[in-house]
């Protein structure tokens, strides 16, 4: 109970506002409201400045719609408080109220606090029946909302909006990025002010990035059964708010820290993305904790089972899924996503598990509440909208079904990539799609060339060095018996399971990552890369480090591969050289289709220097193949074109078509040291090496 014998404040019902939800400061006051549709009673509590000692119980004086709300005059920046909300305790029904759980503000910004698991953080008395009410008050093991200070001068700093064609991906995490840099101060080390460090952003700009993509921020708990191994959940995929970073990413517990490097960031023309988890929360199944929305209105912000609403309807494998089929819930991550644009300043966004979102009473529907919210939104759709186009649910495997503006991952490019270039038979017409945008998924309802994200690692698998290092997943330390992560790696170990001394098979490593980079690089589509494959980052084959907050995740800078990061850099220089060949805005035709308008012409070639022909794309024994791009807004004779060889097998000597414009000189080739040649010669033939990329010009 509270333990301040003062006064408590007062509400001014003539200033108390139901549209703004959270604790919003006016500059004199703030305005708190919650949305909780079946709520009987809902208490404001307000605490110390540490956090710990409750000063208040205040009942929020007013409702409309199942909005509780009321002013406090004096109340400023820094306050901490929480919700406890009266109601009926019947899970067979859906409901799980008990107030003697105080709970966080779904909008809270910030927050001051850690969670520290205790048993009274359950609705329910742990080891008995979810049926019961557990008594005990979870005050002292919560974190508590704070009332954030909306101000910040953010001079003349606006969202970027790269164009997809120029826009490069680098999916990182913040503490991992950042925490091995021997260039970043120790103290800052694992923080948003390390990611906005110079050291890390001249890498960056040496290589050519355009868009950081960080792993999710939001605020998120600890996985109890995790802290219990000794363990984290470092990916951060058990999301607990979604206004407040994480405070673990912070020196302070201020939002300042995050706009001041996001300021940065846009200043070196570097976007910021960032993965979001709007499917499911921290709060689990009907036997987890009950930390906020779970105990603010379960019925509302879950999806309930229809035969027995005891139970959640799991479309994510994490126990619960986040209702944004409901208006109020829908509302709240809309109001997540603008505030995230229009308050920090963020360049868009990659949804975690997005067909969850897409989901309506009769499945998974692109023309879905959530999508067209967005679609309509005049702040959201211009920012950047990235699909993770999955979940486990049924009919959640969505490649190519999510609407115009969004972005998707392609991980059909991840595994006819890996296939290829692990010399896999039949592959080649499987690659040729893929390093043209991915069509057959894709070119469709007037989506553009650039919806396909390609990428052949993410954080979720192998790191890409793993890949060609390892046959077989090796989780053991995430404590499992290696039962976790998935076995679809279309990996190979070149030789020898692991590290190795033996500079042939080093030699052949580094040769396929060079062409598989080459690959990502330089396809058609938005190439992603995942933080440290530009280093020859290892994670020990460990296919699933979510739960490895330590050096087996955090990048080994000091470690990286010789030459690896320069290849990437001149890779995309080229990228950037001949943007228009190799990152068009509009799917390629091939000679002769007048069917559609394009602004790009591609045709196959044989090694042998012919066209390739139907028969050639179903042979097995055949390991490569040319790509030839031109501009067909380029009438001159002596109009530049773009050859690409890519050779899975042995060495293979490549014809070049006829020279009609001019001899063919190499650019690129993923199998030399540096991949770009000083001073290339004309060439008519070209000794592609085994497991190469090779990009010649002519004209």
């Amino acid at each position: 109970m509270p333990k301040d014998v003062s006064a408590p404040p007062a509400f001014d019902l003539s200033a108390s506002r139901p549209d703004a939800f959270g604790a919003r400061h006016d500059g004199e006051g703030t305005n708190f409201a919650l949305f909780s549709a079946h709520a009987e009673r809902v208490e404001l509590c307000l605490f110390d400045d540490s956090g710990d000692t409750e000063l208040h119980r205040l009942d929020l004086p007013l409702m409309e719609g199942g909005v509780w709300f009321g002013y406090l005059p004096g109340i400023r920046p820094g306050q901490a408080y929480g919700y406890r909300v009266h109601g009926p305790y019947a899970p067979e029904e859906g409901h799980r109220f008990n107030p003697n759980k105080l709970l966080l503000d779904p909008y809270a910004m910030e927050m001051r606090g850690y969670l520290k698991w205790n048993d009274a953080l359950y609705g329910y008395p742990v080891g008995g029946s979810d049926l019961d009410m557990d008594p005990r008050d979870s005050a002292p093991f919560i974190p508590k909302a704070v009332v954030a200070d909306p101000h910040f001068d953010w001079d003349a700093d606006k969202s970027l909006r790269h164009s997809w064609s120029d826009t490069v991906i680098y999916e990182a995490h913040v503490k991992g990025l950042t925490m091995r840099h021997r260039d970043v101060d120790p103290d800052l080390r694992g923080t948003f002010r390390a990611l906005g460090s110079d050291a890390v952003i001249d890498h960056l700009h040496r290589m050519g990035v355009t868009s950081l993509e960080l792993l999710p921020i939001h605020a998120m708990a600890q996985d109890r059964h995790l802290v219990d191994r000794g363990l984290s959940n470092y990916w951060g995929y058990n999301t607990l708010g979604f206004f407040a970073p994480n405070r673990t990413y912070l020196n302070s517990e201020k939002v300042q820290e995050v706009k001041s490097t996001i300021k940065k960031l846009h200043e070196a023309g570097i976007e910021v993305l960032l993965d979001v988890v709007f499917n499911h929360t921290a709060e689990g199944n009907h036997l987890g904790p009950t930390l906020s929305f779970k105990g603010i209105d379960n019925a509302s912000y879950y999806l309930l089972s229809a035969e027995n609403p005891r139970y959640g309807y799991d479309t994510t494998g994490t126990g619960n899924t986040v209702n944004v089929a409901h208006p109020m819930v829908l509302r709240m991550v809309m109001d997540s996503l603008r505030y995230w644009v229009e308050a920090m300043h963020v360049d868009g966004f990659r949804f975690d598990l997005a067909s969850t979102l897409g989901r309506e009473p009769q499945g998974f529907e692109r023309e879905g509440a959530f999508f067209n919210a967005i679609r309509q939104d005049p702040v959201l759709a211009g920012v950047k909208l990235i699909a993770e186009p999955w979940d486990v649910g049924d009919g959640g495997y969505q490649v190519g079904g999510f609407p115009w503006p969004f972005r998707e991952w392609n991980d059909k490019f991840r595994d006819d990539v890996r296939g290829f270039w692990r010399n896999d038979p039949g592959l080649c017409g499987a690659m040729a799609e893929r390093i043209t945008g991915s069509p057959v998924q894709f070119h469709h309802s007037g989506r553009p060339a650039t919806t396909s994200v390609n990428f052949v690692a993410a954080h979720d698998g192998f790191t890409l060095w793993d890949t060609v290092s390892y046959n077989e997943k090796h989780n053991e330390a995430n404590g499992e018996n290696n039962r976790d992560g998935h076995d679809h790696n279309l990996s190979h170990n070149l030789g020898v399971e692991g590290p190795t001394d033996d500079p042939a098979i080093l030699e052949a490593r580094m040769r396929r990552v060079k062409a598989m980079l080459g690959t990502v690089l330089l396809g058609h589509g938005v190439p992603m890369l995942l933080a440290g494959d530009e280093l020859g980052q290892t994670q020990d084959g460990n296919n699933n480090a979510y739960c490895q907050d330590n050096e087996l995740t955090w990048i080994d800078w000091e470690g990286a591969r010789k030459g690896l990061t320069e290849a990437v850099a001149q890779l995309l220089a080229l990228r950037r050289e001949w943007r228009d060949w190799l990152a068009p805005r509009d799917f390629a035709c091939a000679p002769g289709d007048d069917s559609r308008p394009c602004a790009t012409q591609v045709d196959w070639w044989h090694p042998e220097g012919r066209a390739m022909e139907d028969t050639d794309w179903h042979d097995h024994g055949l390991r490569g193949f040319g790509l030839r791009l031109r501009l067909l807004e380029r009438t001159d004779p002596d109009a530049p074109e773009l050859l690409l060889l890519f050779n899975a097998g042995e060495d293979c000597n490549f014809h070049m078509p006829e020279a009609e414009t001019g001899p063919w000189q190499p650019l690129a080739d993923t199998s030399a040291d540096p991949v770009r040649p000083e001073d290339p010669s004309d060439v008519t033939e070209y000794l592609a090496a085994a497991q190469s990329l090779v990009v010649l010009r002519r004209g």
